[in-house]
């Protein structure tokens, strides 16, 4: 049987997709001689030839599309609102690739054949998707399906995943309650009485939500269910210590929690190093003859350097050298101090409309975000992505509030999710909030759609000083 968040259901939900595209591309071949009758189409003789090739071409484009929008990762779209729409965009970007593929190789395919082709494709894979999931939510609400969980620890991390638990919605998850030796809760048993809890309420699942100063009771409650068949859960309290999430990770050979693990997933991290690699470089291409400009102009006002060079601090608090087009009087930095100021809250103001450092050309270049092209070549080298948290200062890293760390969960970026909502109107060590939104609805999409919205950020100049 497939299992809803599996590889094998993955492959299979790839398998299927292009067995559909493959299909209702013959499908709009054999219904395109019916369409004749209709005013608006021209008529073509009964025999309709589709070149063998497309076959292929097609399944693989858009089991390619789809797999960049992470359709076959389930966990990513748990709600069909939101795999029905990521299933839409992608269905969008396909089609308009599989015309262009059309236009610059076989135009004889008829225009109605191919609107025939693009509908049937949408609503086969829509169709399947909407089966698939009534079968695992008939799965999961039958009676043997049902799971019985309890929380060992009454405490702050115990309420915690009992709220997440019951916030999930998952109908065949039943919490039973807590199990503490805390005389004050009201709970299921002491520590203990595990064993007798489990065999008397018949449960399923046992989450162990303990403080640090009880970590020592694991190993006893391991060894008290270790002949139960029951699933065994850790919520550790290390949460608040990781930068964003943890995770299981192999080192030297033996299993360890990563405090410092990626906000986003292997398959996502390649797909968008793929983007950043092949729009960098068509930007910087682009880019060439602004820059160009752009170095004249700081050469003929205030000499070299050209180039800008700064430590910033990159994903995980890794620094690295952020390349800028200097935009300031050469002893700019020695002068920090001096422009400094602090908002009413106390909070570091590094950066204003009026700083006499700017030089003229360099209020030019700010103004068209022209001083940012150069970091295209960190984008390349991998220092940084197109789109993502904007890299820090060390010094101002060092004030950072614990919390304020998550940002670095993943690689910083040349826009971002703030810049598309306030630019420089708001610093970038206030904005922390922002990052962590980006972060938590990392998608591909999201980076297509903060990038388009950033050149029209550029154009109005809007918080760019």
């Amino acid at each position: 049987m497939l299992r809803r968040f599996s590889i094998n259901f993955a492959l299979f939900s790839m398998a299927l997709d292009g067995m559909a595209v493959a299909l209702s591309l013959w499908l709009s071949a054999f219904f395109r001689p019916a369409l004749n009758r209709l005013e608006w189409v021209e008529e073509i003789p009964s025999q309709v030839g589709i070149p063998a090739i497309l076959y292929f071409v097609f399944p693989v484009l858009w089991v390619a599309i789809y797999s960049a929008f992470a359709i076959y990762d389930g966990r990513k779209h748990l709600r069909a609102a939101d795999e029905f729409t990521a299933l839409s965009l992608a269905m969008g970007i396909a089609s308009i690739s599989a015309a262009g593929i059309l236009y610059l190789s076989y135009r004889v395919v008829s225009r109605a054949l191919f609107i025939t082709f693009i509908l049937l494709v949408y609503l086969s894979c829509l169709v399947w998707r909407i089966l698939t999931r009534m079968y695992f939510r008939a799965q999961n609400t039958s009676p043997d399906r049902t799971r019985r969980a309890i929380v060992v620890g009454a405490g702050a991390l115990g309420q915690r995943v009992q709220t997440q638990m019951r916030e999930a919605g998952m109908a065949n998850l039943s919490f039973l309650g807590f199990v503490d030796d805390d005389a004050s809760s009201a709970t299921l048993g002491s520590i203990a009485q595990i064993r007798a809890v489990v065999h008397q309420h018949a449960i399923t699942d046992v989450v162990i939500a303990l403080p640090h100063s009880a970590y020592h009771q694991l190993g006893d409650i391991v060894q008290q269910l270790e002949d139960q068949p029951v699933q065994l859960w850790v919520a550790l309290g290390f949460f608040d210590l990781a930068l964003y999430k943890t995770a299981i990770e192999d080192f030297a050979g033996i299993p360890m929690l990563d405090l410092r693990a990626s906000a986003i997933d292997d398959y996502e991290r390649m797909v968008k190093r793929g983007f950043d690699i092949f729009f960098g470089c068509v930007a910087l291409i682009l880019s060439l003859p602004f820059m160009i400009f752009s170095a004249l102009a700081i050469l003929l006002e205030d000499g070299f350097p050209v180039l800008f060079r700064q430590k910033r601090v990159g994903e995980n608090g890794r620094l690295f050298e952020m390349l800028k087009f200097r935009t300031m009087v050469k002893n700019a930095e020695q002068l920090q101090s001096q422009v400094e100021k602090r908002d009413e809250h106390g909070n570091i103001i590094h950066k204003s409309k009026d700083d006499p450092r700017v030089t003229r050309s360099g209020h030019f270049l700010r103004r068209f975000s022209l001083d940012e092209l150069p970091q295209f070549i960190n984008v390349i080298r991998g220092d940084m992505s197109l789109v993502g948290p904007r890299p820090e200062l060390p010094y101002l890293v060092e004030k950072y509030q614990p919390w304020q760390r998550k940002r670095f969960a993943i690689p910083p970026g040349i826009t971002g999710w703030w810049q598309v909502n306030g630019r420089s109107d708001k610093p970038m060590h206030l904005h922390t909030e922002d990052d962590l939104y980006y972060i938590n609805n990392y998608s591909l999409w999201l980076d297509i759609q903060i990038l388009l919205r950033t050149v029209w950020a550029v154009l109005l100049g809007r918080g760019s000083y």
